[in-house]
């Protein structure tokens, strides 16, 4: 995994309750085995009309979300099914980071997992950011290793997040990533088993 220190980046505000992850990524879109591709299916059937255009009306399609690797959301984003591909999709379409009062327990771990920082925030923070963004291109800057928030404009707010998680995506590692630092203990171990 690419690693995340520290991120500058354009917002796309998404002030939506309970997006779940059918809509993140529609059911459709998932017979795909590589981990890659999913982001132009990504909000499938908001950011599209029947016809295959545009929807003028959707978040993301507004020219102040062009470019954005930032998401701003709403509370309990990524619930419904624990399906990898949401992050998948959000992380191909180019998305580092997320904002929101809160996520969907599995839909957090999973975007560790896969290079994105989900970041908890109080609610009255989040709509603070949504509002500066949501009509202009806006842009936050994410500092992980001091777990901080900034803007150009003042706005400095600090996160939590658990030292396991941070560790991988400040060293761009995943879960095979970190085994294999215990390789030289692995291969003692199984000379030990006589495997």
């Amino acid at each position: 995994m690419e690693p995340l220190v520290k991120h500058t980046g354009n917002t796309a505000v998404l002030p939506r309750v309970n997006v779940d992850t059918d809509q993140i990524i529609p059911k459709q879109f998932l017979k795909r085995v590589e981990r890659t591709g999913f982001g132009q299916f990504l909000f499938f059937d908001w950011r599209f009309l029947e016809d295959g255009s545009d929807n003028p009306d959707f978040e993301l399609n507004q020219p102040q979300a062009e470019g954005a690797t930032v998401l701003l959301a709403d509370h309990n984003f990524g619930s419904g099914s624990s399906r990898e591909h949401a992050p998948w999709a959000l992380q191909d379409y180019g998305f580092r980071v997320i904002i929101a009062p809160s996520f969907a327990d599995i839909f957090y771990s999973n975007c560790f997992k896969n290079g994105i920082l989900p970041i908890r925030l109080d609610e009255e923070k989040v709509y603070r950011l949504m509002e500066k963004g949501k009509n202009q291109k806006y842009e936050v800057m994410v500092d992980l290793p001091n777990q901080k928030i900034t803007d150009e404009q003042g706005f400095e707010e600090t996160f939590e997040i658990d030292n396991y998680y941070k560790e991988m995506l400040v060293n761009g590692w995943d879960e095979i990533s970190i085994t294999l630092q215990y390789e030289d203990k692995i291969d003692e171990f199984e000379k030990s088993m006589n495997v």
